[in-house]
């Protein structure tokens, strides 16, 4: 059986038979109870539920039931019912650990949109608490890559066979998917985890001095070469390399590389003495280098020699529903960085930023946290009050319905006919969407 999301509470077994069937009719499975006895049985901090409960009931009431299940986890969910008297008595609980509270009478949409709410704040809840463990035992991954796409786990599953080699890799991604991230996974899950990790930016390496930074030099090998210097790849032995932004390396460096990763040595500027070298080779670009080597800018002996192993990130847009435990993760963090307490996110924002597009994928959708945690407001292109699903399904329903209508030539009959809705409906929706039956030329 179906372990139940809704803990309901209510010694009204009428009350209990609706909160039933409505959370039912949403697919949100619940187990009802006359008391709280019962109920507590089934709380522990695993629970993935949440907890809704009446206030007012004989034996143990909502606010003791409340205590006693928050004393089990405090941060379950606890929705309390209350009668129009008590409304004061649900607001001050709400100091004391409630999530929310609805008031009686309400209508079934009230308590489902509660109860996903509350759901969605214990998910994440959960899932934080998988990657604060996750920091502290097994591989940690989970915590540095953060997500529960499946794009996320395949990523995942693939680091970790490729970590247990010693092949090269190419990393490929736009920027801000986690490029360094994999790569320092890909190290500290390694048999090199504790050599060096040397991370070199190539498309921030000086023009002039790019050779000797990458290869070293010997004293007097240019002008101001007073003494001898190991490179970037000496300092790697018997660690990994990691060159970022391959592609912007010039194509005489591409040439020296190549030489370098294929022999695994090196020369010193100003020397003719080759030096072994005991290093692993991750490379990053954010361009297809595939298509690089087609029009002669990359050397495509680098590129195959360096894509023995490819590992492609996905970006936001391709896992939507890992923004909202992503924007939790790194909210918490930054609050943490500046002593201040995880903010409570609402669900419409984690909405609307799980609905928008984050072009700058990863690294954008941080500092919009961080924005979040110090106070300062949205972006437009962040603003929760344009985007989110319930906006775009409207607007999409908006668009269907009058396409219909025109592809009818006007006639509502046959556009309600059409859409499997009755007429009431259509005039209800057109009238919802500002949509004007003389617009249309209505000839029924």
């Amino acid at each position: 059986m179906t372990e139940p999301h809704v803990l309901f509470v209510d010694d009204e077994e009428h009350l209990r038979l609706a909160a039933q069937q409505s959370l039912n009719l949403e697919g949100i499975e619940v187990k009802c109870f006359s008391s709280g006895g019962p109920a507590l049985s089934k709380i522990d901090r695993a629970f993935t539920g949440v907890l809704v409960t009446d206030i007012r009931m004989s034996g143990m009431d909502g606010l003791e039931l409340m205590a006693e299940a928050l004393s089990r986890d405090p941060d379950l969910p606890v929705i309390l019912i209350t009668g129009h008297g008590d409304v004061a008595l649900a607001v001050a609980s709400l100091r004391d650990g409630a999530y929310d509270f609805i008031e009686k009478p309400f209508a079934p949409a009230t308590l489902v949109d509660a109860v996903r709410r509350a759901l969605d704040k214990r998910q994440l809840t959960l899932e934080n608490r998988a990657l604060r463990q996750a920091q502290t035992g097994g591989d940690g991954l989970p915590a540095r890559l953060i997500g529960r796409s499946a794009a996320l786990k395949t990523l995942r599953d693939q680091v970790r066979a490729v970590a247990s080699t010693d092949a090269d890799a190419m990393i490929l991604g736009e920027t801000g998917t986690g490029k360094e991230v994999v790569a320092r996974a890909l190290h500290e899950l390694s048999d090199r985890a504790n050599g060096p990790f040397i991370q070199i930016n190539c498309a921030a390496l000086p023009e002039d001095l790019v050779e000797s930074e990458l290869f070293g030099h010997e004293a007097g090998a240019f002008p101001g070469a007073t003494r001898a210097r190991y490179g970037k790849f000496e300092h790697g032995r018997g660690g990994t390399v990691f060159l970022d932004e391959i592609d912007s390396l010039a194509p005489a460096l591409q040439a020296k590389l190549l030489n370098a990763i294929e022999n695994r040595q090196i020369t010193r500027l100003g020397s003719n003495e080759q030096i072994p070298l005991n290093v692993r080779f991750l490379a990053a670009s954010k361009s297809d280098l595939a298509a690089d080597t087609e029009t002669g800018r990359f050397r495509s002996d680098l590129y195959y020699r360096l894509n023995v192993v490819t590992l492609r990130l996905p970006g936001l847009d391709e896992r939507r529903e890992d923004v909202p435990l992503l924007f939790a993760h790194f909210a918490a963090d930054a609050a943490d960085r500046v002593g201040r307490a995880a903010p409570e996110i609402p669900g419409r924002v984690l909405q609307a930023l799980a609905a928008r597009s984050w072009p700058g994928h990863v690294r954008e959708l941080r500092n919009a946290a961080e924005r979040y945690v110090l106070g300062l407001e949205f972006d437009r292109s962040d603003s929760p009050t344009e985007a989110g699903l319930a906006v775009h399904m409207a607007a999409y329903e908006k668009s269907l319905i009058a396409a219909s209508i025109a592809a009818h030539g006007g006639s509502l009959k046959a556009t309600y006919e059409a859409l499997g809705i009755s007429r009431k409906a259509l005039y209800e929706k057109m009238q919802r969407h500002g949509l004007s039956r003389e617009d249309f030329r209505e000839d029924v």
